[in-house]
């Protein structure tokens, strides 16, 4: 199979036989081997049913039902995990990706070599305030923090090589981060390619300002797990050496000066340095105990299950 086109959504009925035969329409004029892959992501619209009547008249649809509302890179991880193709493609369900942007995607896979193509919506039709400045915001600052020089990450139409999507955890909110985690996992690959971006014809945006914030959160965890999740002692046991040398530095300090230099003076826990040294000794312990532990859960975690799937199409 050529194309896996991996489609998450949420409360989208109204979108997805436009989109489907918008689809279809691009596979068959370019003569791929392809498959549609929904995740619905917990739609209590009829969603469902509309994949489901898809599936019965095109063998190429599948579907992926959760029990409850997940979040977008569980659906993605679920569609990942699911897709056959040579290639991966992800798009949103909302028709505001273009279809008609794959064949070329496809080909910067196939033939240029590329890991990763990243749609970038130079031209968007959404509100300037509440998105488009954030989203310039955000993505300045997770070229700056992620090193990945991408102008759009939060674009849901990218392109995949079998090998990346098979070979990197999608968890949390870190969706919009694929580009960072596939580079940390070695797939260094990666380019991006303006896309057309159109406004949206059906019902109204999922995702509030709050994704800002919490994308900026999720830009922090990402930058400490590529630096030091693997080995999180580095950090934490550096961090506390430093302080309890700080602290063993004063106390030593205090006792030649009570020993030798001023015995008569006042009493030592009456100096201020008493106090730095003791602190700076606990929390230098303490952050020593956390890195410990956190290199302790890094070998002995597991992979657990992040959503549960209630039902299946042709999958």
């Amino acid at each position: 199979m050529q194309i896996s086109i991996v489609i998450p959504l949420l409360n989208e009925q109204e979108s997805l036989i436009e989109l489907h035969d918008w689809i279809v329409q691009v596979m068959q004029s370019n003569h791929f081997l392809y498959e549609i892959i929904f995740i619905d992501d917990g739609s209590v619209d009829g969603s469902w049913n509309t994949i489901r009547s898809l599936s019965e008249k095109n063998e190429n649809v599948k579907g992926i039902r959760f029990l409850k509302n997940y979040g977008k890179s569980q659906a993605l991880h679920a569609g990942f995990e699911a897709a056959e193709g040579e290639v991966v493609i992800t798009m949103d369900a909302d028709l505001q990706d273009n279809p008609e942007e794959i064949p070329e995607l496809y080909n910067l896979i196939k033939q240029d070599n590329y890991h990763i193509v990243s749609g970038w919506k130079k031209k968007r039709y959404d509100s300037i305030i509440t998105k488009n400045i954030p989203s310039k915001l955000f993505n300045w600052a997770a070229r700056r923090t992620s090193g990945v020089k991408l102008h759009d990450f939060n674009c849901g139409l990218k392109a995949f090589n079998k090998d990346v999507v098979k070979n990197i955890e999608v968890s949390g909110e870190m969706h919009r981060y694929i580009p960072v985690l596939a580079k940390n996992a070695g797939f260094s690959n990666i380019t991006e390619k303006v896309v057309q971006h159109q406004a949206r014809k059906y019902g109204s945006t999922k995702f509030g300002a709050e994704r800002f914030v919490n994308g900026f959160l999720d830009l922090i965890t990402i930058w400490f797990v590529s630096k030091f999740g693997r080995q999180p002692m580095h950090l934490f046991g550096a961090l506390g050496v430093i302080m309890f040398v700080v602290g063993f530095g004063f106390s030593i300090y205090l006792g030649i000066d009570k020993l030798f230099l001023n015995p008569t003076g006042r009493l030592i826990t009456d100096r201020p340095q008493f106090y730095i040294a003791l602190v700076a000794m606990v929390i230098g312990t303490q952050l020593f105990l956390a890195g410990f532990l956190g290199e302790i859960m890094v070998r002995s975690r597991k992979n657990d299950t992040r959503y549960t799937i209630s039902k299946k199409i042709n999958i």
